[in-house]
């Protein structure tokens, strides 16, 4: 059995895999983990392998701490250990996030060429693969949830709003407005990039979503073609199987 882990800014996603089936997932907040709330989610027995992509250095080093303490195996970690088999076309490849590599490559071996892989995390990634398989790059955007807390973080009156559906297109009060603003916003906002996307690498590219918001974020766009909730985990499940293959 592999556990694989991707580490955000927001959570910890789990994701525990026999063969190529994935059989369980869980998160942890990101800022609450300890290995005792790790320990609990775990089966007792059965893990063979680990594999971890992360965004945040620090957490990296305390699970790969905690998971040779608790296996005596040490994880392999993307990028490190593990590299990603891709063409990378950034001007400096190594500033491109692990986890977006590992998207770009789990949706290219899922879903072939051209493509738009589109990850509505803590932030918001466009990662573009051309249609001879080149990862070209792509757009960073601060995500729903960042941007709801910067309106009421940034300014005097707006209040404290949890992410969800606005009740209307047309906000009728502060709550309601904001939402629709976030979230008609940033469906229409992305809409618009994928458009101009498949102006340069070919209008038949799909635009494949993955993230903690897609589910919400999904029933606004009209131009994504695909969901794939856990696409980071079932790429780190390939480059696991890759790696051993090779």
């Amino acid at each position: 059995m592999l556990l694989a882990i991707d580490v955000g800014n927001t959570n910890i996603t789990f994701g525990l895999f026999e063969g190529k089936r994935i059989i369980h997932t869980f998160n942890i907040p990101t800022n609450a983990y300890t290995l005792d709330k790790l320990k609990v989610k775990l089966p007792k027995k059965g893990i063979k392998d680990t594999v971890i992509c992360s965004v945040v250095p620090r957490i990296t080093w305390r699970l790969r701490k905690d998971l040779l303490a608790l296996s005596r195996e040490k994880p392999y970690i993307i990028g490190k250990d593990i590299l990603v088999p891709i063409r990378n076309l950034y001007h400096k490849p190594k500033q491109v996030g692990q986890d977006r590599l590992v998207n770009a490559y789990a949706a290219l071996s899922l879903y072939g060429a051209p493509l738009i892989a589109i990850d509505f995390g803590t932030a918001i990634t466009f990662d573009i693969i051309s249609k001879k398989k080149e990862y070209l790059g792509g757009m960073i955007l601060p995500g729903l949830k960042i941007s709801l807390e910067a309106l009421n973080q940034r300014t005097a009156l707006l209040p404290k709003v949890r992410l969800g559906r606005p009740s209307d297109f047309i906000g009728r009060d502060t709550k309601n407005s904001m939402l629709s603003g976030i979230v008609y916003g940033f469906g229409s906002l992305t809409d618009e990039l994928i458009m101009r996307i498949r102006k340069v690498i070919g209008q038949n590219a799909l635009a494949i979503a993955t993230g903690g918001n897609t589910e919400l974020i999904f029933k606004y766009c009209r131009k994504i073609n695909k969901i794939n909730t856990n696409l980071t985990l079932k790429g780190l499940n390939m480059l696991y199987l890759y790696k051993k293959n090779t």
